[in-house]
């Protein structure tokens, strides 16, 4: 089947300026330094390239791979990477990563929707945390589907909205809504919307699992997340002085909602769904 006709373009209409939003997300993910926070996630990719089953001698795709979690895992079993992301400075962190632990590991600039590679030039897609960013949802699932051979793997991460990063962009939004029209990314974390979006050219099948924060205390994490995490650090900017105390304030509550321990320090379980769409022939 002919993926591009199975999947239309784009569903988002045209009064929606897609360029000015990208351009504020890559100054957002640009800001700060992501990687401070992106490595914690490292056990992720791993578990996301068990879940494909991912081989030696397949070429794998790392699509929005910030600072290169499922980059690195990947090229730890020996594949075949190439590894993209629209913003530079994170890809430069990947790079840093790849060379201290002397993996050959090709990173390259590129949009997400708009992904420059022929149809069907990977045996494997990954995104962790990535690509559920995108504005223009329909164009990135499509594009995915368009590089991955057929009976190939797209495999992703992506946080629900129920979990805790999909509540903490929920509060966000109380002080910084999104774009309107522009779908939220936590879309990506329910089967359905999953199934909407990869259509009859592929089988979804998607997975519950958490990823636990683990930080020093809710001050420590409200630390690490104000000063490096781009969204949150973003919304402290631009909002007033009595804002950034309200949403401080429920910050914290959302931290103390999900914080399970019981010592002075944060485990806080963040749900995600562990997605793997197997494209048909």
């Amino acid at each position: 089947m002919n993926v591009q006709t199975a999947i239309p373009a784009t569903t988002i209409p045209a009064t929606i300026d897609l360029a000015t939003i990208k351009g504020r997300q890559q100054v957002a993910w640009g800001s700060g330094d992501y990687a401070v926070v992106g490595t914690t996630l490292q056990i992720v990719g791993e578990n996301l390239c068990e879940a494909v089953d991912l081989r030696s001698n397949q070429r794998v795709l790392d699509v929005a791979a910030g600072n290169g979690n499922a980059t690195l895992a990947a090229a730890r079993r020996f594949a075949d990477v190439v590894s993209t992301d629209y913003v530079a400075a994170l890809l430069e962190r990947g790079r840093e990563r790849a060379a201290a632990e002397h993996l050959p590991v090709t990173f390259q600039e590129a949009d997400a929707e708009a992904l420059p590679f022929p149809d069907t030039s990977f045996d494997t897609v990954l995104s962790t945390f990535g690509v559920m960013f995108t504005p223009n949802q329909e164009q990135a699932a499509h594009e995915l589907l368009r590089v991955c051979r057929p009976g190939g793997k797209i495999g992703l991460a992506n946080w629900t909205p129920e979990g805790f990063i999909g509540q903490l962009f929920k509060t966000i939004g109380k002080y910084v809504p999104p774009a309107p029209g522009v779908k939220s990314p936590s879309l990506w974390g329910t089967r359905a919307h999953l199934k909407a979006l990869f259509g009859p050219t592929a089988a979804v099948n998607a997975q519950s699992r958490h990823f636990v924060f683990r930080y020093k205390s809710a001050d420590h994490w409200l630390e690490i997340f104000r000063g490096y995490y781009g969204p949150v650090l973003k919304a402290f900017a631009a909002i007033d002085a009595e804002a950034r105390v309200a949403l401080e304030k429920d910050l914290r509550a959302l931290l103390d909602k999900f914080n399970v321990a019981e010592d002075g320090t944060l485990v806080a379980p963040g749900e995600y769904l562990e997605v793997i769409v197997t494209r048909k022939g």
